[in-house]
């Protein structure tokens, strides 16, 4: 238990002293910074490979990489010119735009939600019919926190079937981990990674195979970035494709480019991660085979969750329109193979 609370605060260490930008590079016309949804997590590990490995600089740019603090920050850090780019939640985004964010999704890097429940292998849990009766942990606020309901209207559950406790982010796993809890709403890509660091096995329950599969995060750009700025969109979204498509295939050596911008992680730690990441590239329909587009199903999907439950004003006018574009796209397709420049 010793080595493990060592590890958990290792990890947790890891994510507060990510201060610093990563991939740091000299200013100029060429020069773009892209501001994460958290503080660096292993499944950030493609972004830092894609700027390793020399795809932007095929583009000529130069990206400079920084840690967030919540996706609507890191919307709000994009509409004010803090940042060029944004890597943010879809829901997210649509609640800034909702309230006057002048922003778009240009590039749908993970065509899936990373929403689940997640718990401890051995602990009880191993299917969502476990589910009734437990104590499950989560951040008072957040997306997750507020769709809660319909993914137990999905399983035929009331909330009265599963309790729910609130947690910070800090110590949902090691609650777990002591069993304060049974398990925790969490976004899979970021916690089974951190509990296999811990030498635990994870168990995922992924709302998407329940039937809520959702647009998750992608890259935001201002209106104004995309109006006068329109070339470097386009050169930023090609190296964003490629590189993280690369890294896809190359979850070893993504892995390593990350470690040496930040510390505190295995590399099988982040190799996970990775592999987790890249499984929300595309979406279910295999019809799909163009990797970050949009279209206004899914969209006016996000829309309708973004009224019900994340509170979008209900006589909102967004549309779809308003809400993403893939002008600046050039997407690369389903099994194409991707060659570091």
């Amino acid at each position: 238990m010793r080595n493990s609370r060592r590890k958990i605060a290792a990890l947790v260490g890891a994510v507060l002293l990510a201060a610093l930008p990563a991939c740091a590079s000299g200013g100029g016309a060429n020069s773009m910074t892209i501001m994460m949804d958290v503080g660096y997590l292993p499944k950030h590990a493609p972004f830092f490979a894609a700027a390793a490995r020399g795809f932007f600089a095929a583009e000529g740019l130069d990206l400079t990489i920084m840690p967030g603090s919540g996706s609507t920050n890191t919307v709000t850090s994009v509409e004010t010119g803090k940042v060029d780019v944004g890597f943010a939640d879809f829901g997210a985004t649509i609640i800034s735009q909702g309230r006057g964010a002048e922003v778009k999704q240009v590039n749908l890097l993970q065509a899936r939600s990373a929403y689940a429940v997640v718990g401890l292998a051995g602990t009880g849990i191993e299917d969502w019919d476990d589910l009734r009766g437990k104590t499950l942990a989560t951040e008072g606020a957040g997306a997750m926190t507020a769709m809660w309901p319909f993914a137990l209207s999905k399983l035929g559950l009331t909330e009265r079937d599963v309790h729910v406790v609130h947690a910070s982010s800090g110590s949902k796993i090691p609650g777990l981990l002591a069993g304060q809890w049974d398990a925790n709403l969490a976004l899979y890509v970021s916690d089974q990674p951190a509990i296999d660091a811990l030498g635990r096995e994870a168990v995922v329950l992924k709302w998407a195979d329940i039937g809520i599969d959702l647009y998750g995060n992608g890259i935001v750009m201002s209106d104004e970035k995309l109006r006068n700025n329109p070339d470097q969109v386009r050169r930023f979204n090609r190296a964003m494709q490629k590189g993280f498509l690369w890294s896809c295939e190359h979850p070893e050596e993504a892995a390593q480019d990350f470690r040496k911008e930040v510390s505190g992680f295995e590399t099988e730690t982040v190799t996970l991660a990775i592999r987790e990441q890249c499984s929300l590239n595309w979406s279910a329909d295999e019809s799909v085979d163009r990797y970050g587009v949009m279209d206004d199903a899914g969209v006016q999907k996000m829309l309708d969750i973004s009224r019900q439950f994340l509170g979008l004003r209900a006589d909102s006018e967004l549309t779809p329109d308003d809400i993403y574009t893939n002008e600046f796209l050039a997407p690369v397709r389903r099994g194409e193979t991707i060659q570091a420049p």
